[in-house]
């Protein structure tokens, strides 16, 4: 889970409206690794931008990257493999290499679009499940702020 300011919670919303909340519409238009961060720029597929700059910048953290490609696990596959003193063969999931490592060195282009698709995706789960949360919150708490009651 990768922390959230509440400037870049709004700009995502934004972007969430912008796009009717047809999140398959939200597309990395370019992205960059530069020291520990992945830089991804978004834009509205059907809203293509002039320039990056008019498209909004998502960093990430490398290490928070390397959490969310083993948790789709796109840096391993399933296998068998033999067991080292008793001789038998069992399923596992066997990894290729480092999340990075397999990201920079052993993916294709395709698989490293795939990991940064699913990076957007998990940015994009964590804005609307901490929006759910902090609601219930509010709710629990007393508040029936942004609720519509009707009679």
């Amino acid at each position: 889970m990768i922390k959230l300011n509440q400037k870049l919670k709004d700009a995502l919303w934004w972007l969430v409206i912008s796009v009717d909340y047809d999140y398959s519409r939200i597309s990395v238009a370019d992205h960059e690794i530069n020291g520990d961060t992945l830089t991804l720029w978004l834009e509205d597929k059907q809203d293509f931008k002039n320039s990056l700059d008019e498209c909004l910048q998502l960093d990430i953290s490398l290490k928070n990257f390397a959490k969310m490609i083993i948790a789709d696990q796109l840096n391993s596959y399933e296998g068998t493999q033999m067991h080292p003193q008793k001789s038998f063969v069992y399923k596992a999931r066997i990894e290729v290499d480092e999340p990075i490592k397999w990201y920079k060195n052993d993916a294709s282009e395709v698989e490293q679009q795939w990991a940064r698709e699913a990076a957007l995706k998990s940015v994009l789960t964590q804005l609307v499940e901490s929006e759910v949360y902090d609601n219930k919150r509010e709710w629990a708490n007393g508040s029936d702020e942004g609720f519509l009651f009707e009679d």
